[in-house]
């Protein structure tokens, strides 16, 4: 940064360049805001700037639809959302679930947000960066603790908590950012106050105007109006801006119904309701304008407006327009904004204040006949809330801020080298005590068992044409031989019980001797004729034990099966017969007492949960494959 005399024209970081990242409330192509402009100014001045693109202050509604759209697309045509605009300066747009205040949402967002970033700085060596946010979300806070700032400064320009009552939850988020912001720049008097209850480094810095090219306007010897102006006769009563819930269309009516003569002239993007307006003859919609052309329409109006509502929302507004009317010294007629009566004491009576119809109409007649001895204050006033100074004074202030936090550190690095071991401590305590909790509630604690419940499936018994048993494999215990036994006894007893005159042993798997081999010698030593077994070999995992003894079931003209196999392996196990067998009746008849999945404890062993996991992500597999 270089050093200056206060107010002068400072650059931040000419002499050691910053690397800046800009969380921003907006897109970078909305309305032209001061957002865009701090960032720009500061690329221009050599800095490296990365503008982050709005990430949400509410849940989105469909009116968000083409907003989302243009992000999408945005982001198709971009890097993994990531391009540059202009020289030093790169805008991001991030993909994320529109629920600023779901902690689910806010933890997959702070993912992939946080790999993209991290991906992104690491390729340009973008490293300790002084984070500059609009945005006070838990979003915002998180991705400011994985940036490892050198600095972080809080513009708050608004009050976000009235301005709809789902973004009333940012409340919390906000007194923590304040908190955790080195430096908060404010831009009204109410804003100010409130920041002052959380923080001791707060600053007014009011939006400013980006004079020059005001300047180059007015004194354009191109006296022509623009092309959608021509036909519009004056006097022309003009306002600039987004055309929102915040403007009193109801004053605009009243005002354009009783003054015939006036044209009233919005030159911004419909954002609200305007068909109140639609059909008064003297009121046109000129849509919006690129951020350059707006001096040409303000230097066509005769009288400017601030015709905002007066809520709790606005007391906080400072309107960036008012400086931008003033430059081309322009009257101007406004609502009793708190900011703008505030405006009048600091600089004299510029603006004219109206609270209704008839005052706003008297405000408009009296401009009209306002003197040239009033332009050149209007215009000294503009040029003293320049962003060119105001740009210069927060540099200033960032200059400073850091310069103190660096010999700070050096002075106190005794107690910042303890405070990493205190911290290290700490992560270790907790990291300790979150994998104690973690084996306590699935060793020592019946929620494994709630977990498994699902997957544990049994019919009432009746009587069936075969009982079919699905070997184990090797099992959930991951080792040959074991399981099998169960089974087989389940079977026997259930044929023993008359429920069925055949068994049918379905497995492939091979250990010395066939499975299904060994299953019916265990059987036939049981009791079971040896004529009653038939035996399917071939299948090697569930889907194919429910398809080749479904061909086994249809040459013999069976309809319905008793279906054993392990208790939780069952859901899996019938979903595969329904899905090839769909004809057939299967009856789940699982062991009943497992002696693997016996619970000897409220917890379950590592062995018993692998084999649950192992379940859920068999299931999972077949649905993705197609299988069930």
């Amino acid at each position: 940064m270089m050093t200056g005399e206060p107010g002068a024209a400072r650059t931040l970081g000419v002499a050691a360049p910053q690397d800046i990242v800009c969380i921003s409330s907006i897109d970078f192509d909305f309305i032209w805001q001061g957002h865009q402009q701090i960032m720009s100014t500061l690329a221009a001045q050599g800095n490296r700037v990365l503008f982050i693109e709005n990430t949400g202050i509410r849940s989105v509604s469909l009116s968000d639809m083409p907003r989302l759209k243009k992000r999408l697309a945005r982001w198709w045509h971009s890097v993994r959302g990531f391009r540059q605009e202009r020289p030093n300066l790169y805008v991001y747009s991030p993909l994320g679930l529109p629920f600023p205040y779901s902690r689910i949402a806010q933890w997959i967002n702070r993912f992939l947000i946080t790999l993209d970033l991290g991906r992104w700085m690491k390729a340009v060596q973008f490293n300790k960066p002084v984070v500059w946010t609009f945005l006070p979300t838990p979003l915002a806070m998180d991705l400011i603790r994985s940036l490892d700032p050198k600095l972080v400064i809080y513009y708050c320009i608004d009050n976000f908590a009235a301005s709809s009552p789902s973004a009333k939850k940012i409340l919390r988020a906000e007194e923590k950012m304040f908190e955790r912001a080195d430096m908060v720049f404010v831009t009204s008097h109410q804003l100010e106050q409130y920041a002052c209850r959380h923080n001791s480094n707060v600053h007014l810095f009011p939006f400013g105007v980006d004079y020059d090219i005001f300047e180059r306007a007015r004194n354009s010897d191109i006296r022509s109006l623009p092309e959608d102006m021509a036909g519009i006769p004056a006097p022309r009563i003009g306002y600039v801006g987004g055309i929102h819930k915040w403007v009193n269309l109801d004053l605009l009516k009243e005002t354009a119904s009783r003054n015939g003569a006036y044209q009233f002239v919005l030159v911004g993007p419909i954002q609200t309701d305007v068909s109140l307006l639609r059909g008064l003859p003297n009121v046109h919609f000129l849509g919006p304008k690129p951020h350059d052309l707006l001096p040409d329409y303000i230097r066509s109006f005769d009288v400017c407006t601030i015709p905002y509502r007066l809520t709790e929302y606005t007391d906080n507004v400072y309107p960036t327009k008012t400086n931008e009317y003033l430059a081309m010294g322009k009257p101007v007629v406004s609502t009793p904004l708190k900011e703008i009566s505030l405006f009048n004491q600091r600089h004299g009576p510029l603006i004219s204040i109206a609270s209704n119809p008839g005052e706003f109409a008297q405000g408009i007649e009296k401009a009209l006949g306002s003197g040239e001895e009033k332009i050149s204050r209007r215009i000294e006033v503009a040029r003293e809330n320049s962003w060119q100074v105001k740009i210069g004074r927060m540099a200033a202030l960032i200059e400073t801020t850091i310069k103190e936090r660096a010999a700070n550190k050096a002075l106190k690095w005794p107690d910042l080298f303890l405070g990493l071991y205190r911290n290290a401590q700490r992560k270790i305590i907790t990291s300790l005590a979150a994998a104690g909790l973690f084996a306590g509630l699935l060793f020592f604690s019946p929620l494994p068992w709630f977990i498994a419940a699902p997957l544990k499936l049994s019919d009432a018994l009746r009587k069936a044409d075969a009982i079919v048993v699905l070997a184990g494999g090797v099992g959930e215990s991951g080792k040959a031989g074991q399981g099998y036994e169960e089974r087989v006894n389940r079977a026997v007893e259930l044929y023993k019980s008359g429920y069925a005159d055949k068994l049918i042993f379905s497995s492939g798997y091979v250990y010395v001797f066939q499975e299904p081999e060994v299953m019916k010698a265990l059987a036939v030593s049981l009791g079971i004729p040896p004529e009653a077994i038939l035996l399917e070999t071939k299948a090697v995992n569930t889907r194919q034990n429910a398809l080749y003894t479904a061909k086994i079931l249809k040459e013999n003209g069976w309809k319905r099966i008793l279906l054993v196999s392990s208790p939780y392996h069952m859901r899996r196990a019938l979903l595969s017969f329904a899905k090839t067998a769909p004809e057939l009746e299967v009856v789940a008849a699982p062991v009943e007492e497992s002696y693997y999945y016996s619970r000897r404890r409220p917890g379950m062993t590592l062995s018993q949960i692998e084999g649950i996991a192992h379940e859920y992500m068999a299931i999972l597999y077949y649905r993705l494959k197609g299988w069930v």
